[in-house]
């Protein structure tokens, strides 16, 4: 039987052990509230628009540590037109298409100077987060729309506050459960289980070395307990938000994207060396490109996701949002240094910052100290990245 290198475990694992201690340590600090259905319902509610940006952010610190500092201002500026479009009347899906495109235009717009004129990334996005912030003042006139008419449509589709996927109910344990949501958690974990056994077993067929079967089952075990649980707990509520659909189908697509396709590949080969990628044919310009494009879309998304929720337009909105995102990378194990991270790890990172958030609120901590708990946080991510890197050199 294969050895288990249980230092590399750990490293590998860190951020996901590091969030069940935070939350078991917020669950005794709250008396238990912080795993009340509701609250659980709340953290992925409102943490919708970090998971979608952070998405984001990954493919772009991916290609050497560069960074998007413009997705707030965007995701303003998406959301200020779409709210303006939307006050008159148009139609919903109309509007919709409409900030996402404009996500993506922003996004081709700065990848376009980063990429093929080598303005480097960090002064290209500053430009963006103060141009396109002040043109959501315009686009506005400095005042907010209130888009509280707004259909049942808008707010279902585009992921409203208390709109959530319809379903029957069932008494279970106790609890009255939407059917719809714990169907649905079931599905979901039968495929991860699938997907994980098939790939283990087509690894060993094609002779690459596996991971210990212990860690391996103990991972399925873990990971489908921790999902029966927030589904479980979901359904005792409400069931699924729908802005949580639109957080799940960024996660998989992005996964994918990342892990099976050539751009992925080329998106870590750019971060681990951009000399070496060059030299074996990767189109460097094309990978920086494609990031900030993407990078662009998901703020335009996130803009939906915004005014929806809130049901109005303001130009406040994005603010600290590319933070956020950044955080969450960084916390999620994305390296500062670029080719290093992963789209569950990122989304592990929000959950991080989110309990964290929502720990300290109920327990009544003042919200300048939160900053500085998520400030700490994200330099002891940053301090164990560079720390590990020094031990393998």
């Amino acid at each position: 039987m294969a050895k288990v290198n249980y230092s590399a475990v750990f490293k590998k694992y860190a951020m996901a052990i590091v969030l069940v201690l935070v939350i078991i340590l917020f669950y005794i600090l709250t008396n238990k509230a912080i795993l009340y259905p509701q609250n659980i319902n709340n953290l992925l509610s409102q943490n919708a628009y970090v998971f979608v940006l952070a998405t984001g952010m990954l493919l772009c610190i991916l290609t050497g540590g560069n960074i998007d500092l413009a997705v707030g201002s965007v995701v303003c500026f998406a959301g200020a037109v779409g709210g303006v479009v939307l006050d008159k009347d148009m139609n919903f899906i109309v509007a919709f298409a409409i900030m996402l495109l404009i996500g993506l235009a922003v996004g081709m717009w700065q990848g376009f100077w980063i990429a093929f004129v080598n303005v480097p990334p960090f002064i290209a996005t500053l430009a963006g987060m103060y141009a396109f912030r002040g043109l959501s003042n315009v686009v506005l006139g400095g005042q907010a729309i209130n888009l509280a008419k707004m259909d049942s449509f808008l707010n279902t589709f585009g992921g409203g506050a208390n709109c959530y996927i319809p379903g029957s109910t069932i008494s279970l344990l106790g609890n009255d459960v939407n059917v719809t949501c714990m169907a649905a958690g079931i599905i979901g974990i039968a495929i991860y289980l699938i997907m994980t056994i098939s790939g283990r077993i087509n690894t060993k067929k094609r002779g690459y070395e596996t991971a210990p079967l212990v860690g391996d089952v103990a991972k399925m075990i873990i990971i489908s307990a921790v999902v029966l649980y927030l589904t479980y707990k979901l359904a005792a509520y409400q069931g699924i938000p729908t802005s949580l659909i639109w957080v799940l189908l960024v996660v998989i697509a992005f996964g994918y994207v990342t892990q099976k396709t050539t751009i992925g590949r080329d998106l870590y080969a750019v971060g681990g060396n951009k000399k070496a990628a060059q030299l074996s044919g990767v189109n460097v310009k094309k990978v920086y490109f494609f990031a900030y494009s993407f990078m662009g879309l998901l703020s335009g998304l996130a803009g939906t996701l915004t005014i929806a929720r809130a049901a109005s337009a303001q130009p406040t909105y994005g603010q600290g949002y590319e933070m956020d995102a950044i955080g969450a990378c960084f916390i999620g194990g994305a390296s500062a240094y670029g080719g290093i991270g992963t789209v569950p790890g990122v989304i592990i990172g929000a959950l991080l910052m989110g309990v964290i958030n929502q720990g300290m609120s109920i327990c009544g901590v003042d919200a300048n100290y939160q900053k500085a708990v998520k400030g700490l946080v994200l330099l002891g991510a940053v301090i164990f990245d560079v720390v590990s890197k020094k031990e393998k050199k």
